[in-house]
Order: C-alpha cells, then structure tokens, then sequence
C-alpha cells in the first residue's frame, strides 16, 4: 500500500512540529538510538488541550502520524483524546502500509504519556496507583510516567 494523499500532505507541511516552551504535559516514546523516537508536548485548558506540538526523528509515515495525532486532538477534552486509537489514526491518514502501522501506535501512545504527566503533574495521579485513565501503553505508575518525561 503507498502512502496516501493526506499523509504525504502532513509530512510534507507538519503544522504542529516543535516544541512548546514550559507545556504542560511531555510524552515520549522509543528509542532514537534504535529506531523511531516520538515527543509530545501539550498545553491544557480548562480540561482541554489547547496546544499540541511534537519533536520526531523517524521516517515519513512517522512524522505524519505525528501530526495527524496533535489535529484530531488539539481542541478536545483531555478524556476524548485519550479515546483515540491507533487504529484511528491510521484511518485519519487514509491508512498506513502494514509495515508503517507501529507509527499510529508510538504517536497515539506518546499523546497518551503527555496526558498522563499532565495528571501527575495536577496531582491527580498518585505515584504507585496504576495509570488507568489513560491506556499508555507500557505505563504503569505514576513514577514510570516522571520517569518517562524526564528523558
């Protein structure tokens, strides 16, 4: 399958790349020395993210992903953003090669980690509760998530 019209479109002109100064909230997720690498940042408003950006070093499908996560969730609740799948974002860019699918997963599961700071960073999520409001991936307390955001 090859990438589709929309994809190319976002990777070509990602609106929502770089960092935002003092966010609210980061999630990373992956391994830059080994492959793709994804960072969120988001910013919050009275329960809604308000502000979405993103620092990625991996391949086209990637850095679609990226963006197409940071539109579908910018100007939601901090609960409809934790709703969308990977699946859902593939399906936002016309679908994805199957080789490409794991980007969906790193870009959706790095805005659920931004998320998940957030929270604990609002106190809301205490350190060794598991992280449920969410589904990050991988996470499991609210340690892990300092941890993870402090890369």
């Amino acid at each position: 399958m090859p990438y589709s019209d929309k994809l190319l479109q976002y990777f070509l002109d990602p609106a929502h790349a770089g960092e935002i100064e003092r966010p609210d909230g980061v999630g990373s997720v992956g391994d830059i020395a080994c492959g793709d690498f994804f960072e969120m940042y988001v910013r919050v408003s009275a329960g809604h993210l308000t502000e979405i950006s993103y620092r990625i070093f991996g391949c086209p499908a990637a850095i679609a992903t990226c963006e197409a996560v940071a539109e579908m969730a910018t100007g939601k609740t901090l609960e409809e953003a934790c709703q969308i799948t990977d699946q859902a974002v593939a399906e936002f860019l016309g679908g994805l090669p199957e080789m490409k699918l794991h980007c969906s997963n790193s870009a959706a599961e790095a805005l659920h980690r931004a998320i998940a700071h957030y929270r604990i960073r609002q106190g809301r999520l205490e350190p060794e509760i598991p992280v449920a409001d969410c589904p990050a991936r991988n996470l499991q307390t609210r340690k892990e998530v300092e941890e993870n955001a402090t890369r």
